[in-house]
Order: structure tokens, then C-alpha cells, then sequence
């Protein structure tokens, strides 16, 4: 028969278990993970709410220049300013109309922001163009020539391509 000690029994003076030490430590390891967690998950809904206001931005700037190219003449060279209401949320835009060196195109630089934002931050920029067609409708090539007043376009006729 075998003692009580050969049969694998712990000395008594040591209980099984972890310390406290042990324990603290183990949470302190667990504590830190989920702060990293924690912080990614809040990063990316950050994220995700930033490309969703930047998104509804640009579509108020798209509208804008959408707007502006159905007119029936081209837009002042100025700059204006207006707020719209779109997404449930209110939105200002201001929209920069500068001259081309063509001559019948204009640039139209059309900035968005939430309002209560400050003037000189801004969620999205788009430029967009207002011309009058500038290339007949054969499909004829262009040809830009320079000139002391800007650039002057040159249509060039069609040569008929021999048939075979």
C-alpha cells in the first residue's frame, strides 16, 4: 500500500489555485485588450459617420452644378452662397463661378459644409463646367490654337475615308 504522500498529494502548507497577484494581472492583460476593442469599434463609427456626411455633401454640391447646367445660360461669374435642408440636416454651400480661357465655358467651384460649421472648413469641393457644345455634331476633330486673347477653337473638316 502506498503512503498518502507517494500518491501525488500537494504538501499542505501550498493551496491549489491562482494568487491574487495572478488574478490582478490576468485583468489588467483583459482590461487593456478590450480598451483596444472598445477603441477600434468607436473609430470605425466615426468613420462611418464621416463618409456618410461627406457622401451627402457631395451630393448637395452634384445637385447644385446639375442645377446650374440646366439653365438656360451660363451663370454669372460671382459667387453665391445658400443653405438647403437635405438628409434631415442642414447644409450650407457656396458656389465660386470664375471665367474659362475659353470663352463660352465657365468653372463653377461649389464648396458644401454642415452649418453649424465654421465658414472656412468645408465637407466636400466639386467643380463642374457650363459651356455651349463646342464640337460639331459630324464628330469633326478639334484643334486648340493659341492666341493673344486665349485659346480659339478650330474645326477642322472631315476627309472622307476612301472605301475599299
Amino acid at each position: 500500500m502506498k503512503s498518502p504522500s507517494a500518491e501525488g498529494h500537494r504538501p499542505r502548507g501550498r493551496a491549489a489555485g491562482f494568487t491574487l497577484i495572478e488574478v490582478l494581472a490576468a485583468l489588467v492583460i483583459v482590461a487593456l485588450g478590450m480598451l483596444g476593442v472598445i477603441q477600434a469599434v468607436t473609430q470605425s463609427a466615426r468613420n462611418g459617420t464621416y463618409l456618410r456626411e461627406k457622401t451627402l455633401a457631395h451630393w448637395i454640391a452634384m445637385n447644385v452644378i446639375t442645377e446650374q447646367r440646366l439653365q438656360p445660360s451660363a451663370p454669372d461669374v460671382s459667387e453665391t452662397a445658400d443653405e438647403v435642408e437635405f438628409a434631415g440636416q442642414r447644409w450650407a454651400w457656396k458656389m465660386t463661378v470664375t471665367q474659362t480661357s475659353v470663352e463660352s465655358m465657365r468653372r463653377m467651384d461649389v464648396s458644401v459644409r454642415p452649418v453649424d460649421w465654421p465658414e472656412d472648413r468645408t465637407l466636400a469641393t466639386l467643380t463642374g463646367f457650363y459651356g455651349e457644345a463646342i464640337a460639331p455634331a459630324n464628330g469633326a476633330p478639334l484643334s486648340w490654337t493659341s492666341t493673344q486673347a486665349g485659346l480659339r477653337l478650330r474645326v477642322q473638316k472631315a476627309r472622307a475615308a476612301p472605301l475599299l
